[in-house]
């Protein structure tokens, strides 16, 4: 799975789509950003619906680092969110 790194505040986010579907497939894709490692480690997640390509990694691949920041700025926490099975602590390939 495709994964791009942004740093916002100081921290190092690894950024990947969700892979989750929704009913709007292909109009919206989810992105979950993972900030930290074991107990200190932050999910959260956001929805975005792409402007160019379709396929969620191309998509991914050519949003600038500005927008994954906004993106990341208005996402929520994992605990709020299916895609990340409303708890941090069992989120497939977000280990080291």
């Amino acid at each position: 799975m495709p994964t791009r790194r942004i740093t916002a505040d100081g921290r190092t986010w690894r950024v990947f789509p969700s892979g989750f579907v929704t009913q709007y497939n292909l109009d919206e894709f989810g992105l979950i950003f993972v900030a930290g490692e074991g107990d200190e480690r932050e999910v959260r997640v956001t929805r975005y619906s792409p402007h160019g390509e379709r396929s969620r990694e191309r998509s991914l691949a050519e949003m600038s680092d500005a927008q994954l920041l906004e993106l990341l700025r208005a996402s929520q926490p994992s605990e709020t969110s299916p895609e990340a099975g409303y708890r941090t602590s069992t989120l497939p390939g977000a280990g080291a």
